[in-house]
């Protein structure tokens, strides 16, 4: 599990560590790897994506795109940096206005036992075309779920932070 104290050092040493122009930065950790999702200035109105949503979407992503080219030496010297110091792979993300992306982020595969009736549930998204395989299948379970229990899955991590405080005030073996 995830300290809230190892939280907090790693946000704050990439607070610390990224330039300026860079904050917020959005940092989130789990057992394998830190994402850093960076908020760039978004693009401005002009003629050319006044009034059109596509335009502007695509001026978001164009921007996103060229951050991503000109940063790319400085964010891998700065991965290179936080994973050695937390053992965890640094991935990298920009946000400019309502366009969000992620880069060369990690997909960690995970070993689970399901009964019949969950490989059938499975099956039936993989039937149906929504999935490919099993594996896209159940990853695309878990991110509905995400979307729909997003208050309740923030207020059991919550719940677990104050659990692992508790238990490290506790006396020691």
């Amino acid at each position: 599990m995830i300290t809230e104290e190892l939280r907090e050092r790693v946000t704050g040493w990439f607070a610390g560590r990224l330039p300026a122009g860079w904050q917020p930065a959005d940092v989130t950790i789990d057992r394998e790897e830190i994402t850093v999702v960076l908020t760039i200035d978004d693009v401005e109105a002009t003629a050319a994506v006044e009034g059109s949503e596509a335009a502007l979407a695509e001026a978001r992503a164009g921007r996103a795109s060229a951050f991503r080219e000109e940063t790319r030496e400085q964010r891998m010297e700065i991965a290179r940096e936080a994973q050695h110091r937390y053992e965890r792979t640094v991935s990298w993300g920009v946000r400019v206005g309502e366009h969000r992306e992620l880069w060369t982020h990690v997909a960690a595969p995970v070993m689970t036992r399901l009964r019949q009736p969950q490989r059938l549930v499975l099956d039936t998204l993989v039937d149906a075309g929504v999935a490919r395989s099993r594996a896209d299948a159940l990853a695309w379970c878990v991110r509905l779920v995400g979307q729909h229990e997003g208050d309740w899955l923030a207020e059991l991590r919550e719940a677990m932070t104050t659990v692992a405080d508790v238990r490290a005030k506790g006396p020691s073996a």
